[in-house]
């Protein structure tokens, strides 16, 4: 396991520091604000650290309030909504300086049979094997772009996972805008087996939808994070869990942007396991303003 992935999950083992009170931390990173999707994730851990472990995550609805300050703390407070007798509600507010930056209501199921089917199919990409890995390709779009970009300085930090792309990058779109589109495919994994943990699976990967799905508004307009013209934050995110997956295995990101108008962007992805199986749906607006 490499070191970056033992910080991320160190990152998600919270504090509980009263009844249903969780307090997280940032990682020391010369950043401006707090990675969303770190801040899903650990208020997904701090909902699930309240539901018996026989309840599975089937679906999250949560809202960015305000930028999360990676300086301090965040406390999480989990509100036990209801505990029926197949369903459990709970609410997370994420707080900063006395004030809530972030607010999630997920809900969890018992395991029970019913109707099954799958009407979407995961599109017909080059497998992993045959894809650059995401820093390597970055480094190529980078070189002629912006010598000071930040980028540079974030491609030399380890990731905890290894992402490689089946379709073009935002920065090979900026440079070469015959190659923007609206959809994105992504193929991911965490690079270590990790623990037969049911939650730390949907949680990783909660962590990890965070990361491209808004790039796929922007790759439509041959636009990319980090260009001096380009700013933006996340508004709401979505998901729902629908079978049991492992993001230790490779899994695909299959990603869309039906719409954007108003300095607002929506996005929606599906995860597919190796052999074909949707096990998560994601939908996501954020705010993207370009001067």
């Amino acid at each position: 396991m490499n070191q970056a992935l033992k910080e991320l999950l160190d990152l998600l083992d919270l504090e509980q520091i009263e009844l249903d009170i969780f307090r997280g931390r940032s990682p020391a990173e010369d950043v401006q604000r707090v990675f969303g999707g770190q801040v899903a994730a650990q208020a997904l851990v701090a909902a699930g650290r309240t539901v018996p472990a026989e309840r599975h995550v089937h679906s999250l609805h949560a809202y960015f309030i305000r930028p999360g300050d990676p300086a301090v703390p965040i406390v999480y407070n989990v509100e036990r909504v209801r505990d029926g007798r197949s369903f459990t509600t709970r609410r997370v507010v994420a707080i900063q300086h006395g004030k809530a930056i972030f607010t999630m209501s997920a809900s969890f199921h018992i395991d029970e049979p019913g109707l099954a089917h799958q009407a979407t199919t995961m599109p017909e990409v080059p497998g992993p094997e045959k894809l650059a890995p995401f820093q390597e390709r970055m480094r190529q779009a980078l070189w002629d772009v912006r010598e000071d970009s930040p980028w540079r300085e974030l491609l030399s930090r380890p990731r905890p996972l290894d992402a490689r792309y089946a379709t073009p990058l935002t920065w090979e779109a900026l440079r070469d805008p015959s190659l923007s589109r609206s959809t994105t495919n992504v193929w991911f994994r965490y690079e270590a087996e990790l623990p037969d943990d049911p939650l730390l699976h949907v949680v990783l990967a909660a962590y990890t939808s965070d990361f491209t799905l808004v790039d796929t508004v922007l790759l439509a307009h041959g636009q990319a994070w980090g260009t001096p013209n380009v700013s933006g934050a996340s508004l709401d995110h979505a998901m729902w869990f629908h079978r049991p997956f492992r993001v230790d295995e490779w899994m695909l990101y299959a990603q869309e942007s039906p719409w954007s108008s108003s300095a607002r962007g929506l996005a929606k992805g599906e995860m597919f396991t190796r052999s074909g199986e949707l096990a998560v749906s994601v939908v996501q607006e954020a705010m993207i303003r370009v001067s």
